[in-house]
């Protein structure tokens, strides 16, 4: 049961991720109000494909996700790397709205936890298949 539970977790942190990276690159810089630098909605939409590469990562692990400790580590790595300079960019810039600071509640909080959830299942795993073996 924990595991399905650790299985949606994933398939949900996975869908904001594919969401998230889908408007960011069929809009760009435009879903934020800002009808900016071209260069600026470039590389916005550039690393809106990163965000949706980064949902369909967590999305591949799910069907045995108890055996993905690599996957699940180098993306959240991914993740709270990009949490971290989000953070500094708070620290220089100023706070921005709601769904930026939730978004790095998220890449600071969630993804570490659902890596900290992943490892424990894969710790469970030998010992229930030991069981169902008896």
């Amino acid at each position: 049961m924990e595991k399905r539970l650790l299985q949606i977790a994933t398939a949900l942190g996975g869908l904001i991720a594919v969401s998230a990276g889908m408007v960011g690159g069929l809009h760009g810089t435009l879903m934020l109000g800002d009808w900016g630098d071209v260069n600026l909605d470039s590389h916005f939409r550039y690393l809106s494909g990163l965000l949706l590469g980064i949902g369909v990562a967590y999305w591949s692990a799910i069907p045995d996700i108890e055996r993905q400790e690599a996957r699940i580590s180098l993306v959240t790595l991914i993740v709270v790397t990009g949490g971290f300079f989000r953070a500094l960019g708070l620290l220089a810039s100023g706070s921005p709205d709601w769904t930026m600071r939730a978004a790095l509640v998220v890449e600071l909080v969630g993804a570490p936890l659902l890596y900290l959830w992943q490892r424990r299942i894969a710790q469970l795993q030998p010992m229930d298949a030991a069981v169902l073996e008896r």
